[in-house]
């Protein structure tokens, strides 16, 4: 007894780290020695004897072994859950008598119940489409819209409103300002119209979030012209996903590397940069090309590659020389 406690001692540093097997032993040799003896171990009576019970309730403690169906197997559960994806009008009886079809042999009610524990809704709430597949098939239809904000050096907040295109991810920055009351937004919207001119027509949707400044003189430019207004759910920027994720890049590489002076300079190095981002950046969702990219030349050569700086040099772009 002594010996196996001075071997659990020489591999602990500090409080003593048993091992279950050093448990076992410790307990079963306490049985041995009489009960006042036990106060030469370095642990409790009380110690010994809660693994002295947990000894006797391994010893005779088997298999839970349930009586009823033998569970689904990964595979199947998987191949529950594919249809029921693939096929939001498909309840669990559907689905039931697909895989049956297949010669898969499972109970409806396990069905349902795989389905309810992946958390996949009944039918009816599911055949909807998600935003994902409502803004990819309607893209070429679609028109984001919002605001995002920028610190001038005196620490005077201005308001950007821009548009883009989501099928092309053509951006369009309509207006600066520090104070858009609704009149000023509105007549935004009555500019960028104008300017898109033929195009609007060819527009049916057009996706903003919930933000006050967004007047219903705003709604009514657009609605007027046959174009029907999306609100977005309360606090779900995902949902204006193309919006958000330009303000990120327009930040990324413009705004945050400069210090603004004021609307007219911010007017100025948006004009630019949005120059930059329709005709010259690439654009992975678009192949790696630009919204509006130019005529590829006919000649390529790669000593003739020139580089022309823009916005004071904070970003590059390339063309080949004339």
């Amino acid at each position: 007894m002594l010996r196996h406690q001075v071997a659990v001692r020489r591999r602990q540093v500090h409080r003593p780290d048993l091992q279950p097997v050093d448990r076992v032993v410790l307990a079963a040799l306490s049985r041995l020695l009489p009960r006042q003896r036990w106060t030469a171990f370095f642990v409790t009576p009380a110690t010994l004897l809660r693994w002295h019970r947990q000894l006797i309730a391994r010893h005779w403690t088997y298999p839970n072994t349930r009586p009823g169906r033998s569970p689904v197997g990964k595979g199947l559960r998987e191949l529950v859950l594919r249809p029921a994806a693939e096929n939001p009008t498909w309840g669990h009886r559907r689905v039931q008598g697909e895989l049956a079809r297949l010669g898969y042999q499972i109970a409806a009610s396990t069905v349902w119940k795989i389905l309810h524990h992946a958390g996949v809704d009944p039918a009816p709430r599911r055949t909807g489409p998600t935003w994902r597949q409502f803004l990819t098939a309607q893209a070429h239809t679609i028109l984001a819209c919002d605001f995002f904000t920028v610190d001038t050096v005196l620490l005077k907040r201005i308001y950007v409103l821009f548009f883009i295109e989501l099928a092309t991810r053509q951006v369009h920055i309509v207006g600066v300002t520090a104070h858009p009351i609704g009149a000023w937004v509105a007549q935004q919207a009555r500019n960028l119209l104008m300017n898109l001119d033929q195009r609007a027509a060819e527009l049916r949707f057009l996706l903003r979030d919930r933000d006050t400044k967004f007047t219903t003189a705003f709604d009514t430019v657009f609605t007027a012209a046959g174009i029907d207004v999306i609100r977005t759910p309360p606090q779900a920027p995902w949902a204006n996903a193309y919006a958000e994720r330009w303000v990120g890049t327009v930040r990324r590489e413009c705004t945050d590397r400069m210090l603004i002076a004021g609307e007219r300079h911010l007017a100025s190095v948006l004009d630019e940069y949005a120059a930059h981002y329709n005709g010259h950046r690439p654009h992975r969702s678009l192949d790696q090309r630009p919204p509006s990219p130019p005529l590829p030349p006919v000649d390529l050569n790669a000593a003739r590659v020139q580089r022309r700086p823009i916005l004071g040099g904070i970003i590059n772009e390339y063309s080949q020389a004339a």
